[in-house]
């Protein structure tokens, strides 16, 4: 266990709520300051949770040397600048994901970090979950014998979130939702990937609204991933064997993982550990391995940070799908 450590949370959006409350539940951490660009919403988001400090801008946080860690949960859009701030400034970080907009800002940031010395860790928070090696532990034994497909799906009705539509702020189902999908493929059958293809449905304002992937690896195996933020799916993971398959519940938050044989028959499910609310692994991981003076966590190492990325720029290149942001950094390179 590592010893008594401050976090402090950019954001005081509903995400920020979560972390907020689960950091409160557990030992050896305290949540000790927040920041918004509104201040008053970070004095009431720091009254509510108990926190020393209420920041008034997110500046101030970043020069702040007594927090150890900095959980960033602003817009997928802003990451990347709240990173660099951060960085800058030698504060560790922990950030939402997704990473950031594209690979290219998650390279720079990672380039960043490392010449500054300073932690940064992608808050993917399945990678981090005790669940995650039950149900890899569970494939590895061979009771479906050998695995050849797997089918994972997330979807939510939140499509009136505006940020979710925006543009401006990167918004759209695949940074969002279909992240997951993707982390789930990877962990479970790995990085040698042959082909990808896939198919989505846009938006009027221009992102994302539900997508379907289909992963091809090297070794034969297939991996079908949909995703959609307009309607409520049963959240499962499914891999598929020779023998069997496995049903994981919630491949969001892992609850369940029961193992069917050939016949069709289950299993006793394998449940997850008690929780706080699942956030609590990744924070530990974060500190323990700054304790300890590592550069990242070994459940999300930077390699694997800017493998999810590219994979997501190159399904936004298949679907015409550029963020402003984008634009203008291409702007930029032309213009020099």
């Amino acid at each position: 266990m590592f010893k008594q450590k401050k976090v402090g949370i950019m954001g005081t959006g509903a995400i920020a709520e979560v972390m907020a409350g689960t950091i409160k539940r557990m030992k050896n951490v305290k949540c000790y300051g927040v920041a918004s660009r509104d201040e008053e919403r970070a004095r009431a988001f720091a009254q509510k949770y108990g926190m020393k400090t209420a920041y008034t801008s997110y500046e101030e946080m970043a020069l702040d040397e007594k927090l150890d860690l900095i959980y960033i949960a602003t817009p997928h859009s802003e990451h990347y600048n709240n990173m660099k701030l951060c960085i800058e400034n030698g504060r560790n970080i922990l950030c939402e994901k997704a990473f950031t907009v594209n690979a290219k800002q998650a390279e720079e940031i990672l380039r960043l970090a490392r010449e500054k010395g300073v932690f940064v860790a992608e808050a993917m928070w399945t990678r981090y979950m005790p669940m995650l090696t039950t149900i890899k532990g569970i494939l590895s034994s061979g009771i479906i014998g050998e695995p050849v497909m797997l089918a994972a799906n997330l979807g939510y009705a939140i499509s009136h979130k505006q940020r979710l539509t925006d543009p401006a702020l990167a918004g759209g189902a695949l940074l969002d939702l279909g992240v997951y999908t993707i982390n789930f493929a990877l962990m479970m059958f790995g990085k040698d990937i042959e082909k990808v293809e896939s198919s989505c449905r846009m938006t009027d304002t221009g992102v994302d609204a539900a997508h379907s992937i289909t992963m091809t690896f090297r070794d034969g195996r297939m991996a079908v991933l949909n995703s959609t933020m307009d309607g409520i799916s049963d959240r499962r993971g499914v891999i598929y064997g020779s023998k069997g398959y496995i049903v994981v519940e919630n491949i969001n938050n892992f609850e369940s993982a029961t193992v069917y044989d050939a016949g069709h028959q289950a299993g006793k499910p394998v449940k997850a550990p008690k929780q706080i609310t699942g956030y609590e692994y990744e924070v530990a991981s974060c500190l323990s391995a700054i304790e300890k003076g590592q550069s990242e966590c070994w459940e999300m190492p930077h390699e694997e940070i800017v493998r999810v990325m590219k994979l997501m720029d190159g399904l936004r290149e298949s679907w015409g799908l550029q963020y402003p942001c984008e634009k203008e950094a291409d702007m930029q390179d032309g213009g020099e």
